[in-house]
């Protein structure tokens, strides 16, 4: 482990996305600031990682409104991550809805992607006009949305207070259509009694104005912030597990860490669960029982289970977009009885050539299907669970082949994982894939903010507001205005 100062500015716990901004803003800002991560490497959902020398993501696949003058290519500048090998993918099809076999392609810019819709339900053409047009108010007041004007008719606040679901049921007269637009909302958790409008518009809306994926993966902006913020005189610690804040006098001092070391702060900022954050503080004269059980009855989104392919030399062409695959009535209604019946196809930029070397297929998975090798270890949970993820990658694979996108005699190996990964990599629980369930009926509840009931103790991350690689960013900055007591922006 790295020499470790005696007393720090700011301790900052996880060094998963929103710990390391938080960390490269408030070191630029001056601070004395060092990021704990318990595990070898930092990045949380943003880990690379090889087998058999081909290189896989994590929770990293592609971002929305990198372009020029558009929210995350702002912000990203302004963590220096615009140098990164960043490639637009297809502005005529950056996603494609494959839905009973039909295929309906997204285009970049909002009256091209209704134009393009348009064609094949021109009943609903002026419906998405309207669609489009709430899409793009919500964009051009992306980064607006942390200041709210009381004056503003349509703000962020008032539509994380209306559902989703509801807004599109009422635009879109045409079933099916509700159905595409929502297609590629495998990144978000549908959920019809309780996803916000805000958050399906937002995610939505960045993707129309640019897509782009990024050659070697997130590994590198994990790494691009971490060299950062130690060429500025911060500090990142990777195998140092927190196990418990020390508080005293009503407020914390210190963080104590597994194998007995302790490492004092005026301030600590928490990037994991908020549950897991309190359960940290064992002997709290703030945090009383009714906080405690409020932060543990948070219901948590649904995981995903993963299935990462090498493909054999030349079988297939790198393909430039993503594909939501699906075999069912409503995409607004999750999967039954563990049967699969959507899916996501992200394919890897190759580091070699034009010919696709890796492939992801993605479906959601409840809890509930892994739940019984809880508490056990990677690479330890037995038999009987690699038999389950055997057979759920056969299935998954067999349910893409079907569609004609992939075919087994293509693949070289098969890797995968499920919430059980992401719980032991990412400290999340039930390895919910976007955070705390965020309810349009209880926002108040759902939609956290940085502070707690100890003074010095912040939260961050995406179980805050947003989830999502641009979601986590803008809160990164309210984080770290909320502890300085000033506006931090661009």
């Amino acid at each position: 482990m790295p020499s470790i100062s005696e007393h720090y500015d700011v301790v900052i716990i996880g060094a998963g996305l929103g710990g390391l901004e938080c960390g490269y803003i408030l070191t630029k800002k001056g601070y004395d600031v060092c990021i704990l991560e318990r595990h070898h490497k930092p990045g949380g959902c943003l880990q690379s990682y090889r087998r058999g020398g081909r290189l896989f993501d994590t929770g990293f696949h592609y971002v929305g409104g990198l372009d020029k003058g558009q929210p995350l290519h702002t912000l990203f500048d302004y963590f220096g991550l615009m140098n990164l090998d960043w490639h637009r993918l297809d502005t005529n099809g950056f996603d494609e809805v494959i839905l009973s076999d039909k295929s309906y392609l997204f285009h970049n810019g909002y009256d091209e992607f209704a134009q393009q819709l348009s064609e094949s339900f021109p009943h609903q053409k002026e419906n998405l006009k309207r669609y489009v047009s709430l899409l793009k108010k919500v964009g051009d007041g992306i980064l607006d949305g942390f200041r709210p004007k009381e004056s503003e008719e349509l703000t962020r606040e008032s539509l994380f207070s209306r559902s989703a679901w509801n807004f599109l049921e009422e635009t879109v007269s045409d079933p099916t259509l509700r159905n595409v637009l929502s297609g590629t909302s495998l990144k978000m958790d549908l959920a019809k009694d309780s996803l916000p409008l805000y958050i399906f518009a937002q995610i939505n809306s960045s993707f129309i104005r640019s897509a782009w994926r990024l050659k070697g993966g997130g590994d590198t902006i994990a790494s691009s912030l971490t060299e950062s913020i130690q060429k500025m005189g911060g500090t990142v610690i990777c195998n140092a597990e927190v196990v418990e804040l020390i508080e005293s006098k009503g407020l914390i001092i210190e963080a104590a860490l597994k194998g007995g070391e302790r490492i004092a702060a005026d301030r600590f900022i928490s990037d994991i669960h908020p549950a897991t954050t309190i359960s940290l503080l064992k002997n709290s004269q703030n945090i009383r029982a009714i906080y405690r059980k409020r932060m543990s009855a948070l219901h948590n989104t649904t995981g995903t289970f993963t299935v990462s392919i090498s493909l054999l030399p030349g079988k297939r062409q790198y393909l430039n977009r993503n594909q939501f695959i699906y075999d069912c009535r409503d995409v607004w209604e999750p999967s039954t009885d563990g049967i699969i019946d959507r899916a996501m196809v992200s394919w890897m930029i190759p580091e070699h050539g034009d010919t696709a070397e890796c492939v992801d297929l993605l479906t959601p998975l409840p809890w509930k299907e892994v739940e019984r090798w809880s508490g056990t270890k990677p690479m330890k949970r037995g038999e009987e669970y690699e038999e389950y993820k055997s057979r759920k990658a056969e299935e998954l694979i067999g349910f893409v082949s079907r569609h004609g996108i992939l075919s087994p005699d293509d693949i070289q190996s098969v890797h995968t994982s499920t919430p059980l990964s992401w719980e032991n990599y990412t400290a999340s629980p039930e390895g919910a894939s976007y955070g705390i369930v965020k309810d349009w009926k209880d926002p108040l509840r759902t939609i956290l903010t940085p502070k707690t009931p100890v003074p010095n103790l912040f939260l961050t991350g995406q179980n805050l507001n947003l989830h999502g690689i641009l979601g986590v960013s803008m809160t990164s900055f309210i984080t770290c205005s909320t502890l300085t007591g000033e506006r931090i922006f661009l």
